[in-house]
């Protein structure tokens, strides 16, 4: 435990200096599993942490790495109280090698005497909205004004494990074969889609029958909706416009023969589609470049289908991504919004008639969703919304079986 300590400490120290999550786990193999758990769950629990320690020491500790330390050991004593003891220990010897001299002493004295105070000091923590919910104040009033009668499940759910969803690749093997093959393994799992599966327990890939054969891949069932909706045929020209790592667009191929295009403006996240690819079988072109900018990558021949898999806040992935709401600012929301709305209006003019664009998000802020589909549609006389289950739009809301997605399909009228 003290290395997996020292190393979410790390990790913590570098999200709360400005870097992701992923950006910030260093730790080798042997460690990254506990590395990332132990820091997601600080960061998830960061407002709470913070507040915590607030009220244990009269002064923020330095340097950044001990501050670290003491939320990432705060966060596993408020979540195993059990395991206080070793705990305890292992962060006081922790701390000893991320910053020497006396802090081992300080480390020691303010997790001890969180362990003497944790009931008053958790009863003071939850008449906090901040530290109750565990999400930043714009960010709860944001959900209060979008979500009047769902947001305090929302923040319980941003406050969970995720979910552990497969899916499986139909060019191998039917969702029934599957499911028989975890079943053998002892491992258990139920159908929560077309394709999906919804494991028990979360576990690595390398555990996964037939993983690198290519018959399954991790992807969240609420993501798994965006291939069905774009009601795929054989022959069509189809375009991922912001298609990285490549997990929607190879869905799409699993589906139908179509001639894809999976467009990304990272050259290091478009890197990882090929592999991806590749290991399930499936073939499409690919290349990297901002979709806005159609005059550098378009061929002018039009689109039967669009995919556009948005940038935004990720709110609806938060569980997955603990580091975003505390990066994040309210400003970010109108920024993301933006380039929503004009990577809505390039892409629109490379739909053929008739041809169908989905617009997607893992938000569930409006302003990235139903009121930029209002101000695009109001705009585009061209543009007919198709109903999604006798609705404008759909709005998966995060949920013990998926996350949170937002989904609107568009036709062009001819």
């Amino acid at each position: 435990m003290r290395a997996a300590l020292r190393a979410a400490a790390e990790t913590v120290a570098a999200v709360l200096g400005g870097r992701t999550l992923d950006e910030a786990l260093t730790a080798d193999p042997a460690l990254r599993g506990a590395q990332r758990e132990l820091a997601s769950a600080a960061l998830r629990a960061y407002g709470r942490g913070d507040a915590a320690l607030a009220q244990l020491m009269p002064a923020p500790p330095r340097p950044a790495l001990l501050r670290a330390l003491l939320l990432v050991a705060l966060a596993r004593l408020a979540a195993r109280p059990a395991e206080a003891h070793t705990v305890v220990n292992e962060a006081v010897a922790a701390a000893r090698q991320l910053a020497g001299g006396r802090a081992h002493g300080l480390v020691n004295g303010v997790l001890r005497n969180y362990l003497r105070r944790a009931a008053d000091i958790e009863a003071a923590l939850n008449a906090d909205p901040v530290c109750r919910h565990g999400l930043p104040g714009w960010w709860l009033e944001a959900l209060q004004a979008d979500h009047p009668q769902h947001w305090t499940a929302i923040c319980a759910a941003a406050n969970e494990h995720p979910p552990m969803c497969l899916r499986v690749n139909r060019r191998r093997c039917t969702v029934d074969e599957y499911a028989g093959l975890l079943a053998a393994q002892g491992m258990a799992a139920r159908q929560v889609g077309v394709e999906a599966l919804l494991l028990e327990r979360p576990l690595g890939v390398d555990r996964l029958p037939n993983f690198a054969a290519g018959w399954v891949s991790v992807q969240d069932a609420g993501a798994q909706h965006a291939a069905h909706l774009l009601d795929l045929a054989p022959g069509q020209r189809v375009l991922d416009a912001c298609a990285a790592p490549g997990g929607k667009s190879a869905h799409i191929l699993e589906l139908a023969d179509v001639d894809l295009l999976a467009l990304d403006a990272s050259p290091e996240r478009a890197a990882r589609m090929a592999p991806n690819f590749a290991r399930l079988g499936v073939q499409a072109r690919i290349a990297v470049a901002d979709c806005r900018k159609t005059e550098a990558w378009w061929d002018g021949r039009p689109y039967d289908r669009i995919l556009a898999d948005v940038p935004c806040t990720a709110s609806g992935v938060v569980r997955r991504h603990p580091d975003a709401k505390w990066l994040r600012r309210r400003s970010d929301t109108t920024r993301f919004a933006q380039t929503q709305h004009a990577i809505l209006a390039s892409l629109w003019n490379l739909l053929a008639p008739g041809g169908k664009l989905l617009y997607a998000t893992c938000s569930v802020f409006a302003e990235e969703n139903v009121k930029q589909i209002q101000s695009f549609t109001s705009a585009h006389p061209d543009c007919r919304i198709l109903p999604i289950n006798d609705q404008p739009s759909l709005q998966l809301l995060p949920a013990p079986a998926h996350d949170g997605f937002f989904y609107a399909l568009l036709s062009r009228l001819s």
